[in-house]
């Protein structure tokens, strides 16, 4: 069972004060909600999860990167992140290598297929994407992703 925090009366005034239209954490989350929704049925007729979908584009990125580093960057607790390797391996999308200089770390590769799955998910990732940047200047746009750089930096627990 989940055990919630309770709120204080001072802060729950606060919020609501701002309300959350207001509060960026709550935009972020339903911007991503929809972005991941917009993309579901892609994901769906490719038999990938949201895990699966982040790890694939990725990996488009940096090929070959550390598990430990892939759970950061596509933003998955690391016992789901197994979960959805397994799943890519078994589907042959993906290939995993120990590392040359730790063999205790395990590094990760695109296979054709994977690449070949990516190809096919991206055109609706990037539609979904212009979407959310729609009547948005590139100059507004810009500054928006250095904001978000930015705010990342300040809460970030990685050096990436």
């Amino acid at each position: 069972m989940t055990q919630q925090r309770e709120v204080s009366p001072a802060a729950a005034r606060r919020l609501a004060e701002m309300g959350l239209e207001n509060f960026a954490p709550y935009l972020m989350n339903r911007i991503m909600g929809r972005y991941n929704a917009s993309i579901s049925a892609e994901m769906a007729k490719l038999g990938l999860t949201t895990p699966q979908m982040r790890s694939l584009a990725v990996l488009s990125v940096i090929d070959g990167i550390l598990i430990r580093e892939l759970a950061v960057y596509a933003v998955v607790q690391q016992s789901t992140l197994s979960r959805a390797l397994d799943a890519l391996h078994r589907d042959g999308l993906i290939r995993r290598q120990t590392d040359p200089d730790d063999s205790r770390a395990t590094r990760v590769y695109l296979t054709p297929a994977g690449q070949e799955a990516y190809a096919k998910l991206w055109p609706h990732m990037e539609e979904s994407y212009n979407a959310m940047f729609k009547g948005i200047g590139e100059e507004e746009k810009t500054a928006f992703v250095g904001t978000l750089k930015t705010m990342l930096r300040n809460i970030r627990k990685h050096d990436f």
